[in-house]
């Protein structure tokens, strides 16, 4: 057990993986799409539903490149889909 304090202490203290910054590309067939791009996309497409910031606790989106659309879904209800 005291290790792992000592380990999880390391961590916090020089960042970690937790703390970095990150960047995810998606790649297909001649595409690059970055994840970041599609999450803010996925976003205004949610408000132009008339869902409000304050109203979304949970958005699961599915990215499927060979259908060339993301889908999502806001909060368990509201479905929509984008272009990749």
């Amino acid at each position: 057990m005291a290790l792992k304090s000592s380990v999880e202490r390391a961590e916090k203290k020089a960042g970690g993986f937790a703390t970095a910054r990150k960047n995810v590309v998606i790649q297909y067939q001649g595409r690059e799409r970055l994840e970041q791009n599609l999450l803010d996309l996925v976003r205004r497409d949610i408000l132009r539903q008339g869902v409000t910031d304050e109203e979304i606790n949970e958005v699961n989106v599915y990215i499927k490149p060979e259908e060339s659309a993301v889908f999502y879904v806001v909060n368990g209800e509201v479905e929509g889909k984008i272009a990749f």
